[in-house]
């Protein structure tokens, strides 16, 4: 299956399930946010096209709003967790084992901007799922990293749905 039939199939089993679209956009935001899962599926694109549906479809925007950002702080804090719990051992599976440049650019990024860091890197798609994971390993304040994490989660899920949702119910 390729990228483009999996973002094709999951915006029309939306569609066709409209009623599952907070619970859909949380796995999909979850998956796009999650270290090493976020590598597999490609979140940003069907987050647009069920936006999209928002817009054509007449769906509240606001149960999927908050789905899609709950999924990504959680899927964000899940990564904090995992590396903060391993630390070092982390920067051993792939792809931070292929890449320890990567590790290193992303201890200078997290130490130079601190919680902003995982705030900018919500947006920035190969920092998206790093950033959270490596914020654990470098034990950022779980604080800090939450305040930045949920508040990033919010916007970025609006920046993805709303566009869609908003032009095309103008349209309509």
């Amino acid at each position: 299956m390729n990228i483009e039939t999996l973002v094709t199939d999951a915006i029309s089993f939306t569609r066709q399930h409209s009623e599952w679209a907070p619970y859909i956009t949380f796995l999909v935001a979850f998956s796009e946010s999650m270290a090493f899962i976020s590598l597999l599926v490609p979140g940003w694109g069907i987050l647009i096209g069920i936006g999209a549906i928002v817009g054509v479809s007449g769906l509240d925007f606001i149960p999927i709003w908050i789905g899609a950002s709950l999924g990504a702080a959680a899927g964000d804090w899940l990564s904090y967790s995992i590396g903060f719990r391993l630390k070092g051992r982390a920067t051993q599976i792939w792809p931070l084992s292929r890449n320890p440049e990567m590790v290193a650019k992303g201890q200078d990024f997290c130490d130079h901007w601190g919680a902003w860091a995982v705030f900018i890197g919500r947006f920035f798609g190969p920092l998206r799922a790093v950033v959270p994971l490596l914020a654990g390993i470098f034990a950022m304040p779980s604080i800090k990293f939450q305040l930045a994490n949920i508040s990033s989660a919010f916007l970025w899920a609006f920046v993805l749905l709303a566009p869609g949702a908003l032009a095309l119910r103008q349209y309509l």
